[in-house]
């Protein structure tokens, strides 16, 4: 009889020939426009393709390695925020960190990255691709032409990280006003409210409803 559960992880196989075969092909078809690619036996695949690559990448896992079911589509800002983390005490000196970018899985050479999940749902595996963006003006071209679903997705990473879509029918605001400066979701976007207030739960800022005060009486 077997378990319906166990607090034993699964040990992961040592080889994974469905997604070893999948980078495989992958590097077949692009070749060095295949920038880097992370894989976890029985788990998942990262892979990282040239920004010149992009459109073809996405035609390649849906046409050739069947994955028909677009999940999402976003980016990513790699750079460490300046401003430190909004959760930071701020009765306490700032600590020191680290100022260097680290891109995660499959590397990358730039400060933000477009990345897209897909999933074959006949053979039952996802993968997410990656492509680095220039820093100074990014872009990339638009994936609406490869999966209809990535129209606002890509119209999202374009309003909060400033990424424009090459070729994309209809690059608008979903939540910001259309007289918005900035990108909210990139790192050197301040947050002023964090500023003002510190993040709530970091210290008594304000009393509790129904609570007493805690300063010293007059």
């Amino acid at each position: 009889m077997s378990r319906l559960s166990s607090t034993d992880a699964p040990a992961a196989p040592a080889v994974d020939e469905l997604r070893q075969g999948v980078l495989a092909r992958m590097q077949a078809s692009l070749g060095d426009a295949l920038a880097g690619s992370h894989l976890i036996p029985g788990d998942d695949l990262w892979m990282r393709v040239r920004a010149d690559a992009w459109v073809a990448a996405g035609e390649f896992v849906r046409d050739q390695l069947g994955c028909d079911y677009f999940c999402f589509l976003s980016a990513i800002d790699w750079m460490p925020s300046p401003y430190g983390k909004g959760e930071d005490d701020p009765t306490e000196p700032p600590p020191e960190r680290s100022t260097e970018t680290v891109p995660g899985y499959a590397g990358g050479d730039t400060r933000m990255q477009v990345f897209a999940r897909v999933y074959s749902t006949k053979q039952r595996f996802g993968l997410t691709l990656k492509a680095d963006v220039a820093d100074d003006a990014p872009h990339i071209a638009s994936w609406t032409p490869v999966y209809a679903g990535a129209n606002w997705h890509e119209r999202e990473a374009w309003e909060m990280f400033g990424i424009t879509f090459d070729g994309h029918p209809n690059l608008t605001h979903i939540y910001l006003p259309g007289d918005f400066e900035g990108h909210p979701l990139r790192k050197d976007f301040p947050l002023l409210a964090r500023m003002v207030k510190p993040w709530p739960g970091i210290v008594d800022v304000e009393p509790m409803p129904g609570g007493e005060e805690t300063g010293e009486a007059e």
